[in-house]
C-alpha cells in the first residue's frame, strides 16, 4: 500500500501542485510572522542588553503607565552623591532622558512612527554610556550637541551644523559630534541627541534641577544584587533601585507585552486566514480526487484491502504533501518576512529589525500546524473513500454524492439561528468576545448550509450567461449546479477572503464616519493643528496653543495633551487642555458641574466612567503622580462627549506641576467672527513655523487626514488578504482542472457534435465566474453582518456609527467575478486543447 500510494503521488504529482502551493503560501506566512516577530524581539533584545551592559544598577523613580501616555518622575541630583558613597559603588552617573526631536537640515523632524527619538546628557563615563563618540567632540556649552551618526545621515546633518531640537520647545542646538550605539548608526532606528547634563536639564527636562534617572556600576566582587540591597535603604519613598538585569528584562516585558504582542497577534490573524482558506482548497482537491479515484478504491478493497489500508493510502498521501509543503513553507517565510517588513516601511511604519532570526521553534511550529492543517482537510475525503463497497469497482462512472441530507441541513439551520443569536445577544451587551463567537458559528453554518444554496444560487447567478450567451451559457451554469458539494465547497475558500476583506472595509468606512461624526458633533471650531502623519506620537510644544490664542483672529484655541495618573489606585490615562479655552472651541455635552470653572484639584468625568465608578458632582478622589504627590481631587464636572477628551480631564495647571515634559497632541482651533477661513489659516500657519513638523488644517482637511491615514492602514490588510484570496484562486484553478480531466469524455462528446474550441473555453471561464460570484456574494454578506456587529459591539469605545460604502462593495464584487474568470484561463486552455478521439474513446 505505501508504494502504491508514492506511485500514485508521482502519477499525479501535477494535479497536487496547486494544493501543494496553497499549503506552502499559507505556512509561508506563518513562518513568516513568527520570524518577524522573532527578529525583532531579538532585535529589541540585543538593544536593551547594549545599552545597559556596563550599568548594574539604575536608581529611578516608579512609573504610571497606560495605553495612551507614559510618565517617569524626576529626582534629586543631590542623590546622585549619596549613591556613589554607598559601599560597594564604584561610579554613579546622573542620567537625563526625554523627548527630542531633531528637526533635519530641510527643516522637518527626524525620524517616522515607530522608534523613539529622545534627547539627554552626554555621559562621560564610557561604561555607563552605550554610545560611543565617532566623530567631533563631546559637548562643552549647553547649547552644544553630540548626534548619533544615523540621525545625522537621516537628517542630512554634519559637525559644525546648527539646528533645532523640539523638546518640545524649539531649541536652537549646534552639532559638535557624531555618536555610534555601539558599532551600529543609530539604536534601531531611534534618535538620541545629547547636551552637556546641565545643557540637558535645562533644554531637555526645563528643570535645572532635577535629574530622570541615576546609573551605577559596581565595585569589582560586589554582585547587581548586592549592590541594590545597599543603596535602596537610602532611596527616598518613591524611588526604587533595580538591577541592570531587572531593568533589561523590565524593557523587554514592556516592549513585548505590548508593542510586539500587539504586532504578532495582528500578523497571524492575516497567517490563520491564509491556512483556512488553503484548508478549504486541499478539502475540495482530495474530494475530487477520491471521487475521481474511486474505482481504484473499489478495486482496492475487491483484491481484499481493508477499509484502514486505503484510509492510511490517502492520509499518507496528504502527511507526505503536508510535509514537503510545510518545508517549502519554512523556507518561503524568509522571504514574506522581508517582503512584511518592507510593506510595513512602504507605509511609513519602518519596523527596528535587522538580520533574520529563525529559530528552531519557528520550524517546529510551522511544520507541525502546516501538516495538521493539510491532515485535517485531507481526513473526511479519505474517510469516505475508505467506504466504498467493492461492488463499485464494476461501475462506468465516479462516485460523488451531491445531495444534501437532512443532518447537514438541521445542522446548518441551528448553527445558523444560534451563530446570529449569539451575534445580536453580543452586540446588545456590547462584548466584542461573543460576538466574535457567534460570528464563526454563522460563518460556520453557511458553509455547512453551501451544498444546499450552490444549487439555486448557481442557477440565479448564471442567468444572465444564459441569457447572453445561449447554450454555452446554460452549460457552464448546469456545470456548477449539477454538483454543489463541489461548487459550495470551491467558493467556499473565496468566500472566507471576501469576508474579511468586506469586514475590514466595512469597520474602517464606519470608522471614518465615526471621528466624522465626532468631530462635527462636539467641534464647532475651524482650524486643527497636529504634528503630521509621520509625527510618531512626539507632540509638541503647548505654547504654541497659547500664542494662537493671543491672536485677535482668533477666539478661542485649546491644545490637548496625554498625562497620565493613578486614580483611585488604578494607573489612567488623563487628557490634559485649559478649561476656559475647552468650552470656547468644543461642546463637551456638559450634564452637571462646570468645565470652565475646573480648578486645581479638580477633574471633568465622563457620565459613563462616572456611572461605572459611582461618582457624583463632589465626589472625591485619591490621584498620585510620578513626581511622588498624592493628593485629593474633587469631581467638578460630568459631560457626555468622551470621544473627544476621553474618560478623564484636567487642566492644564493641575497637571503641569507633575509632568516631565509637558506636550501638546493637537490644537483646536476657533476663529473670531468675521475672520475667513484663509486668512485665519494664514495666520496660524506663521505661528506654528518655529514648531516644525506641525501641520495646520482646516476640519474638512483634518477629516480627511484621518480617513487617508485609515485607508493607509486598510491597504496593508487588504495587501496581507491578497494572499489568501490567491489561495482561494489557486484552489478554485485547480479545482476546475480536476473537474476538466474528470468531464474528459463530455467535454470529447461536445466537441465532436460541433462545440467548438472557443465555446468550451467560455463554458469554463463562466463556470468558474458563477463559482466565484457565489463565494463573493457569501463574503459580501457575511462581511457587512460582522462589521455591523464589530461596530455596535465596540460603540461604547467610540465607535458609534455603522457606515457602509456600496461602491466600494461593488468593486469587491466585480474584483470577484474578474478573478474567477483569471482563475479559469488555465483549465479553460487545457479543456479547449482535449484531443477528440482521445477523450471519446473508451477502455
Amino acid at each position: 500500500m505505501f508504494s502504491l500510494t508514492l506511485h500514485n503521488l508521482w502519477s499525479h504529482k501535477r494535479r497536487l501542485i496547486s494544493t501543494l502551493l496553497a499549503i506552502a503560501l499559507g505556512t509561508a506566512f506563518l513562518t513568516g510572522t513568527l520570524v518577524l516577530s522573532d527578529t525583532m524581539r531579538s532585535t529589541f533584545s540585543s538593544l536593551f542588553t547594549q545599552a545597559n551592559a556596563g550599568t548594574d544598577a539604575v536608581v529611578q523613580t516608579r512609573r504610571i503607565e497606560t495605553e495612551m501616555a507614559t510618565q517617569q518622575g524626576v529626582l534629586d541630583p543631590s542623590l546622585v552623591s549619596r549613591i556613589r558613597a554607598v559601599d560597594g559603588v564604584a561610579r554613579a552617573e546622573a542620567v537625563v532622558e526625554g523627548y527630542g526631536r531633531l528637526v533635519g537640515h530641510d527643516g522637518k523632524p527626524v525620524g517616522q512612527m515607530g522608534p523613539p527619538t529622545t534627547g539627554g546628557n552626554w555621559v562621560d563615563d564610557p561604561g555607563l554610556n552605550p554610545y560611543r563618540l565617532a566623530e567631533g567632540r563631546t559637548p562643552q556649552a549647553i547649547d552644544e550637541v553630540v548626534v548619533n551618526r544615523g540621525a545625522a545621515k537621516a537628517g542630512n546633518l554634519h559637525v559644525g551644523d546648527t539646528t533645532t531640537l523640539l523638546t518640545p520647545d524649539p531649541v536652537p542646538i549646534t552639532i559638535v559630534g557624531l555618536s555610534t550605539f555601539g558599532d551600529a548608526d543609530s539604536a534601531s532606528g531611534s534618535t538620541f541627541t545629547a547636551f552637556t547634563l546641565e545643557g540637558a536639564q535645562r533644554q531637555v527636562l526645563h528643570q535645572p534641577d532635577k535629574i530622570t534617572r541615576v546609573a551605577v556600576a559596581a565595585q569589582p566582587g560586589v554582585s547587581q544584587d548586592q549592590l541594590v540591597e545597599r543603596i535602596q535603604p537610602i532611596l527616598p519613598p518613591g524611588v526604587d533601585a533595580k538591577t541592570g538585569a531587572q531593568v533589561t528584562a523590565d524593557q523587554q516585558t514592556s516592549i513585548n507585552a505590548g508593542f510586539l504582542d500587539f504586532f504578532t497577534t495582528f500578523l497571524t490573524v492575516f497567517a490563520a486566514i491564509a491556512l483556512l482558506v488553503a484548508a478549504f482548497s486541499i478539502y475540495n482537491t482530495f474530494t475530487i480526487l477520491v471521487a475521481q479515484r474511486s474505482r481504484d478504491a473499489a478495486l482496492l478493497r475487491a483484491l481484499g484491502a481493508t477499509r484502514g489500508q486505503v484510509l492510511t493510502a490517502t492520509v499518507t498521501e496528504a502527511l507526505a504533501i503536508g510535509l514537503v509543503a510545510s518545508a517549502l513553507g519554512v523556507v518561503g517565510g524568509l522571504g514574506i518576512a522581508a517582503l512584511l517588513r518592507q510593506l510595513f516601511a512602504a507605509f511609513g511604519s519602518d519596523l527596528p529589525a535587522s538580520g533574520l532570526t529563525l529559530t528552531g521553534g519557528t520550524v517546529l511550529v510551522s511544520m507541525v500546524v502546516g501538516v495538521t492543517v493539510t491532515l485535517l482537510a485531507a481526513f473526511l475525503p479519505a474517510r469516505r473513500s475508505s467506504r466504498i463497497a467493492p461492488i463499485a469497482a464494476l461501475r462506468d462512472v465516479a462516485i460523488d454524492h451531491t445531495h444534501a441530507g437532512v443532518i447537514r441541513i438541521s445542522l446548518g439551520v441551528v448553527l445558523g439561528v444560534a451563530g446570529v443569536g449569539v451575534t445580536v445577544a453580543g452586540v446588545s451587551g456590547s462584548k466584542l468576545a461573543v460576538a466574535g463567537l457567534g460570528a464563526a458559528a454563522t460563518l460556520a453554518a453557511l458553509v455547512t448550509l453551501g451544498p444546499v444554496l450552490a444549487g439555486p444560487g448557481s442557477r440565479i447567478i448564471g442567468w444572465p450567461l444564459q441569457a447572453t450567451r445561449g447554450i454555452t451559457g446554460e452549460l457552464a451554469r448546469e456545470n456548477a449546479r449539477r454538483n454543489p458539494r463541489r461548487t459550495s465547497a470551491t467558493a467556499a475558500a473565496l468566500m472566507v477572503g471576501v469576508t474579511v476583506v468586506t469586514l475590514f472595509t466595512v469597520f474602517a468606512s464606519s470608522l471614518t464616519s465615526s471621528v466624522d461624526a465626532s468631530v462635527r458633533r462636539s467641534f464647532g471650531g475651524d482650524l486643527v493643528v497636529t504634528g503630521g502623519p509621520q509625527d510618531g506620537g512626539g507632540g509638541f510644544s503647548p505654547s504654541l496653543a497659547r500664542d494662537v490664542a493671543s491672536r485677535p483672529e482668533v477666539a478661542g484655541a485649546v491644545g490637548f495633551g496625554q498625562g497620565a495618573a493613578r486614580v483611585d489606585g488604578q494607573d489612567r490615562s488623563v487628557s490634559v487642555a485649559d478649561p476656559r479655552q475647552l468650552v470656547r472651541v468644543l461642546d463637551l455635552g456638559v450634564i452637571q458641574g462646570s468645565v470652565a470653572d475646573l480648578g486645581p484639584r479638580a477633574l471633568a468625568v465622563s457620565e459613563t466612567f462616572a456611572r461605572e465608578k459611582g461618582w457624583k458632582i463632589g465626589t472625591e478622589v485619591p490621584m498620585a503622580f510620578v513626581d511622588g504627590t498624592e493628593t485629593t481631587f474633587t469631581v467638578g464636572a460630568i459631560y457626555t462627549g468622551s470621544d473627544v477628551v476621553g474618560d478623564l480631564a484636567m487642566s492644564r495647571a493641575a497637571w503641569a506641576p507633575h509632568a516631565q515634559q509637558d506636550l501638546d497632541d493637537a490644537v483646536l482651533i476657533a476663529l473670531a467672527p468675521g475672520v475667513s477661513l484663509a486668512n485665519g489659516k494664514a495666520v496660524v500657519t506663521q505661528i506654528a513655523q518655529p514648531y516644525a513638523g506641525t501641520v495646520v488644517q482646516d476640519r474638512q482637511e483634518y477629516l480627511d487626514a484621518v480617513a487617508s491615514n485609515i485607508n493607509r492602514t486598510l491597504s496593508i490588510i487588504y495587501v496581507m488578504l491578497a494572499l489568501a484570496v490567491l489561495i482561494a484562486l489557486m484552489g478554485i484553478a485547480n479545482t476546475l482542472a480536476l473537474s476538466v480531466l474528470e468531464r474528459r469524455r463530455e467535454l470529447g462528446l461536445l466537441r465532436a457534435v460541433g462545440e467548438t474550441r472557443r465555446q468550451v473555453r467560455s463554458m469554463i471561464r463562466g463556470e468558474s465566474m458563477i463559482i466565484a460570484v457565489f463565494g463573493t456574494l457569501g463574503g459580501l454578506g457575511l462581511g457587512v453582518f460582522f462589521g455591523w456587529a464589530l461596530v455596535r459591539a465596540a460603540s461604547s469605545q467610540g465607535l458609534g456609527v455603522f457606515a457602509v460604502t456600496p461602491s466600494q462593495l461593488l468593486v469587491v464584487l466585480v474584483a470577484g467575478a474578474a478573478a474567477g474568470v483569471l482563475a479559469a484561463i488555465r483549465p479553460a486552455g487545457k479543456a479547449a486543447r482535449l484531443d477528440i478521439l482521445q477523450a471519446i474513446a473508451t477502455d
